[in-house]
């Protein structure tokens, strides 16, 4: 039986997609290898977020390759959408299959897939290197091909339709992505055009695949999408991101939805009441920001602006006083002078975030930002992200202290040694368990302050 692994790069929705990738290979009768080492397809699923993300994946290749030359090596995702024809030229490399075809991936695998030699009429089997001499499906590497097109051609999302594999039995808080794409067009944001037009899962499908993760085990599921507060606007009857989860709680019996990030126009009083309504919801918002001066929001074509936002994220915390608050900030855009640096280090002192997920620009092609002048100097760039950072982990350490005493409840992780286990909080607290422990259990816990 042919083996294959799944290397996963990027955000939670790539992450759904690898999900999703690894159901349908496991379905067409594909097993899963213990490790890239000893599988004989590699399928490595990209990001293009940022120039890092995709030097990242560069580097993956070659690793991978080096350590399993005969391996054959997919690539698949957003980093193969932009540009296949960059990754089709790294050694190893047998087929670059964008997002726009990920779906074929199962069947590209089963065509390249060396047949089984045949025996000789003395009862022995032919040599591979008598098979492989006119067998054009044999193990010799050939030049990469390419199975790309148009993404913006894509007007429907589906599920996997496929029960939860092994392994995402055995996994911790399961990625359901409902929606894709996105219709907003941010300066610097490449992912519209990896992605394309903002589709979303139809509201039963949803609900099948809830139903589905529950029967395996699943006690907490976070839903994801490119840009998922857009979710159920494409869709006839329209529909809400509300209205879809209203359903999951009357419908499932789901122990705990949680939410990947939000858009700060999404976030209205009646959405945040419904998560503060619910012990059944995470109590966690990521709301991206990128900036606080109104400058830079303007020349990044967000749609809102600092005030806007601080609205929003005070309501969360006037109505879910206990919530996990989360922010993306961009440093360094072009033209982000030091004063417009500073206004957003203001603003964040100023609100009630409990951790920070800083980036530093990057150009990415087709942008328009990519063709932004004034560019701020890296080195500066750097400074300012790790002050930034050192500020969201003072954030967070006092959001912690704060929980200092109370016992809440948390979900416990894969992550474990033979003295503790890793578990989450639904205000997203990670904390460590006495012992070792299951992963996918619920535990009360007291919270103490780190050492």
């Amino acid at each position: 039986m042919t083996t294959f692994a799944i290397e996963n790069f990027g955000c939670r929705a790539t992450e759904a997609d690898a999900s999703a990738l690894r159901r349908s290979l496991l379905e067409s009768g594909l097993k899963l290898a213990s490790e890239h080492a000893s599988a004989e397809i590699v399928v490595l699923n990209t990001c293009t977020v940022t120039a890092a993300a995709d030097a990242q994946a560069r580097d993956a290749i070659r690793k991978i390759h080096r350590a399993n030359p005969a391996a054959r090596i997919v690539i698949t995702g957003c980093y193969a959408q932009r540009a296949p024809e960059e990754l089709a030229t790294l050694e190893g490399v047998s087929w670059v299959v964008g997002n726009s075809h990920q779906s074929e991936i199962p069947h590209i695998v089963s065509r390249m897939t060396p047949p089984q030699p045949a025996p000789d009429p003395s009862g022995d089997f032919f040599p591979l290197a008598r098979l492989a001499k006119g067998n054009p499906m044999s193990l010799a590497h050939g030049p990469a091909k390419i199975l790309t097109g148009d993404i913006f051609a894509q007007s429907a999302l589906t599920a996997a339709g496929s029960p939860p594999s092994a392994e995402e039995r055995d996994r911790t808080r399961p990625i359901l992505k409902i929606q894709d794409g996105c219709n907003n067009r941010c300066s610097y944001c490449v992912i519209p055009f990896v992605r394309g037009h903002s589709r979303s899962l139809p509201p039963d499908e949803v609900i099948r695949e809830v139903k589905s993760f529950v029967a395996t085990g699943a006690k907490e599921i976070v839903l994801s999408g490119i840009n998922l507060g857009s979710y159920g606007r494409d869709l006839s009857p329209r529909t809400r991101l509300a209205s879809i989860v209203r359903r999951i709680l009357d419908d499932t019996v789901l122990d705990q939805l949680r939410f990947s990030s939000i858009e700060p126009q999404d976030i209205t009083e009646d959405f945040v009441n419904l998560v503060a309504s619910s012990h059944r919801i995470a109590p966690h918002f990521h709301v991206p920001l990128q900036s606080g001066s109104d400058r830079i929001l303007r020349a990044m074509r967000r749609w809102y602006r600092a005030d806007h936002y601080a609205q929003r994220i005070k309501l969360i915390r006037r109505l879910s006083p206990h919530a996990a608050i989360g922010a993306d900030v961009i440093v360094g855009f072009p033209g982000e002078a030091r004063d417009d640096f500073e206004t957003t280090a203001a603003f964040i002192s100023d609100l009630p975030f409990t951790y920070l997920h800083v980036f530093s620009f990057s150009a990415r092609p087709g942008t328009s930002a990519e063709q932004f002048g004034h560019p701020v100097p890296a080195a500066e760039i750097r400074e300012r992200a790790r002050s930034l950072r050192a500020f969201g982990e003072q954030k967070s350490a006092a959001f912690r202290a704060s929980h200092a005493g109370q016992t809440l409840r948390a979900l416990t992780l894969a992550r474990s040694s033979d003295s503790w286990t890793e578990a989450l909080t639904g205000n997203y607290l990670k904390l460590r368990i006495p012992g070792r422990h299951p992963a996918n259990e619920w535990h009360h816990v007291t919270v103490t302050p780190l050492a």
